[in-house]
């Protein structure tokens, strides 16, 4: 079981948006006293899904597929998962 302070330390976040994330639902929590803490299993569950607070791109500008028709990359991803280890 992780507090918040621990959570946030653990996704690089600030504790107010693990905060956020619990009262939006996003993330499950349990309130033991005054303090929320969070499975491990549920904080991971959470990091896996593809960043859901991210808009997507809009379909006009036609940036679905490389110009070599892959997928677009989540480049956001790419640097939030790099900045995660410092």
């Amino acid at each position: 079981m992780l507090t918040v302070p621990e959570a946030a330390k653990r996704t690089g976040r600030n504790p107010e948006t693990v905060r956020r994330w619990i009262r939006e639902g996003k993330l499950r929590a349990r309130k033991v006293g005054t303090q929320h803490v969070i499975e491990e299993q549920d904080l991971d569950a959470m990091q896996r899904r593809d960043y859901p607070d991210m808009l997507p791109l809009p379909k006009e500008w036609g940036w679905e597929k490389t110009f070599w028709g892959a997928p677009m990359p989540n480049v956001a991803a790419w640097i939030r998962e790099s900045r995660a280890g410092h």
